[in-house]
């Protein structure tokens, strides 16, 4: 591998990763490699890992917050690190295993928004438009909110869940 690297066959992206530029479509003298969220989930898919994105990204695309995180930071149940690629750098933070829980499932999504907001400052509205951002069917939807409703890293959010589910019927 550290011949190819020397020949420019492939990047070195981080310690046991490796890369092969591509050249980009519109500039072919231009070579791109890999982004630092992919070499994250790379590391993480290799080691058996668990990774999401942290609350305030979630919460961001679910609309529940209109500020954009600046920095990429990831959650992961494997140690804490970063990743250098180019100019990117992706942050990867160890946290519990019940905050990664329904990984990849709109519930868990769900859940690690609101880990990352205040129920006092968050309108119902505001929820029931992050529900309607996970394209949900009402059956659905009444079925996640229930989960998170019996979730006990949410009991300061049981009244506005309660108050979710009932605008919803």
């Amino acid at each position: 591998m550290s011949r190819l690297a020397q020949t420019g066959e492939v990047v070195r992206v981080a310690k046991g990763f490796y890369s092969r530029p591509k050249p980009l479509p519109s500039i072919p003298s231009i070579k791109i490699t890999a982004k630092a969220e992919d070499v994250a989930q790379t590391w993480a898919r290799t080691h058996h890992y668990k990774i999401a994105p942290q609350g305030l990204e979630s919460a961001y695309r679910l609309g529940m917050q209109t500020q954009a995180p600046v920095k990429a930071v990831y959650w992961t149940t494997g140690p804490s690190r970063e990743f250098h690629v180019g100019h990117q750098t992706v942050q990867v933070k160890h946290t519990t295993e019940t905050k990664l829980q329904w990984i990849n499932k709109p519930e868990g999504t769900l859940l690690r928004g609101l880990l990352s907001l205040s129920p006092e400052h968050t309108s119902v509205a505001t929820l029931l438009m992050a529900i309607k951002r996970l394209n949900l069917r009402e059956n659905e939807a009444i079925e996640v909110i229930r989960k998170l409703s019996n979730s006990p890293i949410l009991k300061m959010w049981h009244s506005k869940l309660h108050q979710l589910e009932s605008n919803l019927r």
